[in-house]
């Protein structure tokens, strides 16, 4: 309502207009706002507004909480829901006629955590990175309008693989992480970094070692991400790539092939000397 009197349009959740209205009658503002005395006199009880950052991890819950203001003296208590390229969803509960109502709300994810006459919080379950966004509550009571505010970020664990792919040459693997993950070796080889950033914000992050050393035979891949820390060992000569057998291995087949064709040499002597003695 504006200060004629008059009701003012807020296409978003025309519900709430009509609730600012029987407010109104109630002797309060706007929102059910109570007069600027009242405000003054009772401001100093609690924040009017408080906005912070919050990182979950993907496809976990999470919860969402109002100003700590008293539930018998909330009036109305409002969620707007702001998200990449989609309209604010706008979730409202009136206490005094226990009438709830929502705005361009699609996600059944996002919900209330329990009845909004017993808990006005919000749940997200499970978080995915759409849910990204920014997430106000906003509770009128007859002290004033209250505001907590959430930054919303989604943490993506990328998936880590580590192989040989070459002979002495060792590939470690972040597949869409958000953010970024780090990749670091031990010992320290000859490292080509590689990038590849996705639609959805994750990026797969590759490091791929070469070691020249020959007394280097085992290395470990540390990856390093705000989600968790991760390592593993791989063996040199081990797994795929060039196959390499011992110095042993390689004189036992040598001498087995040649005594081989020395049998095969004599066998082949033996007949032949046998077809000459026939002619005669």
């Amino acid at each position: 309502m504006n200060h004629n009197g008059q009701d003012t349009e807020q296409p978003e959740c025309p519900p709430i207009d009509k609730w600012n209205g029987d407010s109104q009658e109630m002797g309060r503002g706007k929102w059910g706002s109570a007069s600027s005395g009242d405000r003054k006199q009772n401001h100093s009880k609690l924040p009017a507004d408080v906005n912070t950052s919050l990182t979950v991890l993907e496809d976990t819950k999470a919860v969402l909480f109002c100003p700590p203001v008293l539930l018998t003296k909330a009036v109305v208590t409002t969620w707007e829901i702001i998200l990449r390229d989609k309209p604010p969803c706008i979730k409202a509960h009136r206490r005094d006629k226990n009438e709830t109502t929502e705005a361009n709300c699609t996600d059944e994810r996002i919900t209330w955590t329990y009845r909004p006459d017993q808990s006005v919080t919000l749940q997200i379950d499970p978080v995915v990175i759409a849910h990204e966004g920014f997430y106000m509550c906003q509770v009128v009571t007859p002290d004033g309008n209250f505001h907590r505010g959430y930054y919303l970020r989604v943490l993506v664990a990328p998936e880590v693989t580590i192989f040989q792919s070459q002979n002495r040459t060792a590939v470690c693997k972040a597949v869409a992480g958000k953010p970024a993950a780090h990749i670091f070796w031990t010992p320290e080889g000859d490292c080509v970094p590689e990038h590849k950033y996705w639609e959805n914000g994750t990026v797969t992050v590759q490091s791929t070692c070469f070691w020249a050393e020959s007394n280097v035979s085992t290395v470990t891949c540390f990856v390093s991400h705000e989600a968790y820390n991760w390592s593993r060992s791989i063996e040199l000569n081990q797994g795929a790539g060039t196959l390499r057998f011992p110095e042993s291995w390689l004189l036992t087949i040598f001498y087995v092939k040649f005594s081989l064709f020395l049998v095969i040499l004599v066998i082949v002597g033996f007949m032949c000397l046998q077809r000459i003695n026939h002619y005669r």
